[in-house]
């Protein structure tokens, strides 16, 4: 699991120093939003030479620039013989979206003599108003799809949104995309992973989110700043109690290993609290 992913910008090698030597779970080396078009070429070289030559502990994933940029091409040839973790895919809009990119990295894997399938794809598929309608596709797609998130920025300027959030949260259109994100990802049995705080280092609002997205389903936080890092993985965290709920429930599970569903604190317990009570410990879904 990734409880934080951290975007480095593509062009700037100090900050991905200070990425490689964070906390961060996994990092997000970017071709997109954080490039400006006349350094897409040299930003695709650096960070193909960040990708090959660094080994840190974090998975090394690279946002690259969705097809309809005319760019992904060039970023997956340079991008996948490196052996990235994977790629974040913009611009995703239902499996449509996935099946060329799929057939891509079966070619250039094949071309740099990698195993077929090793490099994953998280998606961001809640970019368009047309990619709304889209998020019940997912199951079956392709085995490279690690995970799935959401984004708020892109989705307010297609729609003409004049804000996205209030003092009570994000306003009802952009909670519903988070929503059916969540819901997506279960239904394809992969990873939902909630969306960057823009808010760069109000810990208080990055530590709410964070618990909040824990509390729902979510695995993992995007971040746009390591400041962003510590509040996140607070938020991550499950309490005492319920940490020892869980490890209660599967205690009594594996004592009665035979048995469907058991009692526990005057409450029937089945499979899915069993279920909810292994991912609080960190164990399998």
């Amino acid at each position: 699991m990734s409880s934080s992913l951290l975007f480095v910008p593509g062009t700037d090698a100090g900050k991905f120093g200070k990425a490689l030597a964070s906390k961060a779970s996994a990092l997000i080396l970017d071709l997109e939003d954080s490039v400006r078009p006349a350094e897409k070429g040299a930003a695709r070289a650096q960070v193909a030479d960040w990708v090959a030559q660094a080994r840190p502990e974090q998975p090394l994933w690279v946002r690259v620039n969705p097809e309809s940029s005319g760019l992904l091409l060039e970023d997956l040839a340079a991008i996948v013989k490196t052996r990235p973790f994977g790629i974040v895919l913009p611009k995703c809009c239902g499996r449509d979206s996935l099946q060329p990119v799929v057939h891509y990295l079966d070619a250039f894997e094949a071309a740099a003599n990698i195993e077929r399938g090793s490099t994953r794809i998280l998606a961001i598929v809640t970019e368009t108003a047309a990619s709304m309608f889209r998020l019940g596709e997912f199951a079956g797609a392709t085995p490279r799809l690690w995970g799935i998130t959401w984004g708020a920025e892109d989705l307010g300027a297609d729609v003409g949104s004049l804000e996205n959030a209030d003092d009570a949260g994000y306003t009802e259109p952009f909670r519903l995309a988070r929503s059916l994100c969540l819901f997506g990802a279960a239904s394809a049995g992969v990873h939902a992973i909630d969306t960057v705080c823009v808010a760069l280092r109000d810990d208080e609002r990055i530590l709410q989110e964070s618990r909040l997205a824990f509390r729902d389903g979510f695995t993992g936080k995007l971040a746009i700043h390591p400041a962003q890092l510590k509040p996140i993985h607070a938020g991550f965290v499950a309490s005492a109690k319920q940490q020892d709920w869980a490890a209660r429930v599967v205690a009594g599970f594996e004592g009665s290993p035979a048995q469907g569903a058991l009692q526990l604190d005057g409450k029937m317990l089945d499979q899915p609290h069993l279920r909810l009570a292994r991912r609080i410990l960190g164990g399998a879904s």
